[in-house]
Order: structure tokens, then C-alpha cells, then sequence
């Protein structure tokens, strides 16, 4: 029997013990390891070799729609589950620009986080209820598809300093965290504001908070 290496992200334990017994009850599905932060994440999934990660949307240091993107990135034929709290028409249009071809809301992992996998593995998507009617409304009326741009036509490491900042950071901690200089992320600060049409800060948490780069 094929082993399923699965990879699981989520800052809260409770949450990764609640996972940890349903996907083990499963033959020949093997947890790999589990990330505390996006970025850990990232990392994780190309050095364990995972084939599946479960994500959350709301993770520390890398969101989970980012840490998606780079994981894609790196490897193409990763499949990536998202579970989330919130099930925002926003939300899923993201998820699912990022890459990912899973959606569950936590409250539903119990039920569906084992089909949802099994779908993944035979490279199926899994949608949710709410996630699949955003799709076909989306079709339905010409609106936005799932690949389109991210918001704002911001790069990766702006969509890093975006996190960073709106999570409360200062410049010369984002400097830290980066490995770059206070003034190179005062550069990029700059160029974002400048992308997003924004003059005041309060403006770039509002819109961090809006599409899910930090929760509120």
C-alpha cells in the first residue's frame, strides 16, 4: 500500500490534536510533521516531502493563502486543503487563486476532513458547500476566477511586509524577521502604500484585515 504523507499547519494545538486521530485512523496515511507558522510550513513541506498539507488561513509569520503559493511554487504536485473559520465569498476567490483544491470550515473537519483528503489524493478539489456556490456564482456571471492576480498586484514580499506590519510590527522588526535592512522594508512599505493608493496606515489594516492577511 502507497504511504499518504500528509502535513499539518496550524498555531493551535487543539486544533492539531483534533486532526492528529482522524487522519491516522486511516490505512496508509502517514502524518509527516506538523507547522506552527506559515513559513515553518513552507519549509516542512518540501523537506518531508509531503503530498497533502493541511492548512490554516490564519497563520503567524506567512498566511496560510501565501504560505499556499510558495508551496505550490516549490512544488507543483503538492495538494493543499485549507481550513479556516470563515467562509467569505473573498476568502475562497484567494484560496483558490493560491493554489489550494481543498476548502473546509473547522466546525466541519470532523465529518469531511477525510474525504476532502482521499478527494485530494486522487487529484479531485473538495469544496465545502459555501466554497463550491461561490464558484458556480462566479461562472455564472462572468465574475472573478479562481488564478486571477492577488489583491492590490502586490509581490510576494510585499505580501509578507503587508502581514508583518498589519500584525502590529515595526519596521526594524519586519528588518529582523526578513533579514534585510529597516530601510529596505521602509522602501517597500512605501511602494505598497503607493500600489494600494493608501496615505494613512489605518488604511493598510484595514485592507490586511479585509483579505485575510491577519484576522481582526
Amino acid at each position: 500500500m502507497k504511504k499518504i504523507r500528509i502535513l499539518l499547519a496550524d498555531d493551535h494545538d487543539i486544533v492539531l490534536r483534533g486532526l492528529r486521530p482522524l487522519i491516522e485512523s486511516e490505512p496508509g496515511w502517514e502524518i509527516c510533521g506538523e507547522a506552527r507558522n506559515g513559513r515553518e510550513a513552507v519549509v516542512m513541506a518540501a523537506e518531508l516531502d509531503a503530498q497533502v498539507v493541511v492548512l490554516d488561513v490564519g497563520m503567524p509569520e506567512l498566511n496560510g493563502i501565501e504560505a499556499t503559493r510558495q508551496i505550490i511554487h516549490a512544488r507543483p504536485g503538492t495538494r493543499v486543503l485549507i481550513i479556516t473559520g470563515d467562509d467569505a465569498e473573498s476568502l475562497v476567490h484567494q484560496v483558490l487563486a493560491a493554489g489550494a483544491r481543498g476548502f473546509l470550515l473547522k466546525t466541519e473537519c470532523a465529518g469531511k476532513i477525510v474525504p476532502a483528503i482521499k478527494a485530494l489524493c486522487e487529484q479531485k478539489s473538495y469544496l465545502n458547500s459555501r466554497a463550491a456556490e461561490v464558484v458556480l456564482e462566479s461562472y455564472l456571471i462572468g465574475g472573478i476566477e479562481p488564478g486571477q492576480a492577488s489583491p492590490g498586484g502586490l509581490t510576494v514580499r510585499e505580501r509578507e511586509i503587508v502581514q508583518f506590519l498589519a500584525g502590529g510590527l515595526s519596521n526594524k522588526e519586519v528588518a529582523a524577521q526578513l533579514g534585510v535592512s529597516a530601510k529596505t522594508v521602509e522602501s517597500h512599505r512605501a511602494a505598497i502604500m503607493r500600489k494600494l493608493g493608501f496615505t494613512a496606515f489605518s488604511e493598510l489594516v484595514r485592507y490586511a484585515v479585509r483579505n485575510h492577511f491577519v484576522e481582526p
